[in-house]
């Protein structure tokens, strides 16, 4: 079993935590166990893929003009006018 130390802690947020391991019954050890796993699970759900969490990012601007598609040009220099 791996172990780890946390350093300078802040005393509110190491209060809150002894606060809500006691709600759920638990060791303020079990309870930051408890909040690791869980916090694991949700990274193993797939992020949707770059082109749609850009699309949603930008869902409210209402752009009205289709984007070219790039998929395979190679990348090339920005042209700024001055």
């Amino acid at each position: 079993m791996a172990q780890f130390i946390v350093r300078d802690l802040e005393d509110a947020v190491k209060a809150r935590l002894k606060r809500r391991a006691a709600r759920h019954g638990r060791s303020m050890e079990e309870e930051v166990r408890h909040i690791l796993r869980n916090a694991v699970k949700e990274q193993k759900q797939p992020l949707p893929k770059l082109g749609s969490r850009i699309a949603a990012r930008f869902a409210k601007s209402r752009l009205s003009t289709d984007l070219p598609e790039l998929h395979g040009q190679l990348p090339r220099a920005a042209k700024i006018d001055k």
